[in-house]
């Protein structure tokens, strides 16, 4: 009797669809390669207990007297995060792939490169009140191509809603 119902109470737990959570991110941000700019952008995404995935464009302004170019990242990303915050705190780790444009408009000569690129990095997510969160990140980037930086750091800071 006791293994039946052990078994049937296994069965139920697996066949037990698990619950999708989303949640959006607004963030600014410095980009330092190779000087501190603003960065600003917005990420979204869904998951399930540790897997997540997010879809985030950002924009860093570009600072034509230290060489810095406009870069707009467009990237599609995985999450692997902790599967329930540990003192108010979800940590994670994160890569991805996606495109890329790099523009800068010297006194010169004006410079475009639209391409690929990946990310990897990781952050926190920091609970402050009900479902809204404080969340930081750092990225660095791979830039393919020929960018006028090919290797790009970024770190934020945004609020995160999660529902």
């Amino acid at each position: 009797m006791f293994k039946r119902f052990s078994l049937a109470a296994l069965a139920f737990v697996l066949l037990l669809p698990s619950t999708a959570f989303a949640d959006i991110t607004a963030f600014l941000g410095v980009t330092p390669t190779p000087t501190n700019r603003m960065t600003r952008g917005f990420a979204g995404g869904v998951g399930l207990l540790i897997v997540a995935f997010e879809f985030e464009y950002a924009n860093t302004v570009e600072d034509e007297i230290k060489n810095a170019p406009n870069l707009k990242t467009f990237m599609v990303n995985g999450l692997v995060q902790t599967p329930f915050p540990v003192g108010g705190m979800q940590f994670y780790g994160t890569a991805g792939a996606g495109g890329y444009r790099e523009s800068f408009t010297g006194v010169i000569r004006t410079l475009s490169e639209t391409n690929v690129g990946t990310n990897f990095g990781g952050g926190v997510k920091i609970s402050v009140l009900g479902p809204l969160r404080l969340r930081l990140d750092y990225r660095m980037f791979k830039l393919q191509g020929e960018p006028l930086h090919s290797n790009v750091h970024r770190l934020y800071a945004g609020a995160n809603l999660k529902f």
